[in-house]
């Protein structure tokens, strides 16, 4: 492996084809976050703080990946900052599910008028009586579900509790006592280290009757105490 330092945030490592035989990996581990993916990513992380300095980001990792045609791929690591956050495609996929949830629960006839453009939970203060103020939050590892929790305000009042289901670990976060502003970009802050599930009960009482409950309740505070 070649890695190349870009910039303070950033690096490139170039897997050759040959590599990629004897590590027994393609572009779909990366794609699917296999654990073979990621373990091979701790080393490169690990390689190329010893050979180019590189310290690796404090807030969230993201990584590209180009194929080079019979040559193997190019992996490019840089940091990702809250205002990446605003752009990110994930963010209108949350954004999305809560907009159904808030229609399902306005309960509107066919003649009134549907909302079609909702509210950005960042620009919002305070919810309308309708708005959801739960979601269900997938992750790879429980390790990714550490990482997130690592982030949050430990002062953050939120409800919360972990599930697990054939390897996939599923945090439910409810509003609670927090403001709903902080609310909000937690939920927002989750898509950097997971995906959205679903807002809606429907899916979560699929995940309750189905998956298994790790922790019932203050999930994000025993997560955070076990380090």
């Amino acid at each position: 492996m070649r890695i190349e330092r870009v910039d303070d945030k950033t690096v490139k490592c170039y897997i050759s084809i040959e590599e990629m035989q004897e590590y027994d990996i393609t572009y779909k581990d990366f794609v699917a976050r296999t654990d073979k993916a990621k373990e091979i990513v701790e080393d490169i992380i690990a390689q190329a703080t010893e050979e180019v300095g590189y310290k690796p980001p404090q807030f969230a990792l993201d990584l590209q990946i180009m194929m080079l045609p019979e040559k193997g791929m190019v992996l490019t690591f840089s940091e990702k900052s809250p205002i990446d956050i605003e752009g990110n495609p994930m963010v209108l996929e949350y954004l999305k599910e809560m907009k159904k949830a808030l229609e399902a629960q306005m309960n509107k006839s066919e003649s009134q008028e549907i909302v079609t453009e909702p509210a950005t939970p960042l620009d919002k203060e305070e919810p309308s009586e309708n708005t959801p103020d739960f979601a269900l939050f997938t992750f790879g590892a429980l390790r990714d579900v550490c990482d997130y929790v690592k982030i949050l305000p430990a002062t953050l009042r939120v409800i919360s509790c972990l599930y697990e289901m054939e390897g996939t670990y599923y945090l439910y976060m409810e509003k609670g006592a927090a403001a709903y502003k902080r609310y909000s970009r937690a939920c927002v802050k989750a898509l950097e280290f997971g995906s959205l599930y679903g807002a809606t009960l429907d899916k979560l009482t699929f995940i309750d009757e189905h998956a298994r409950c790790l922790i019932p309740e203050k999930a994000i505070t025993k997560i955070r105490q076990m380090g």
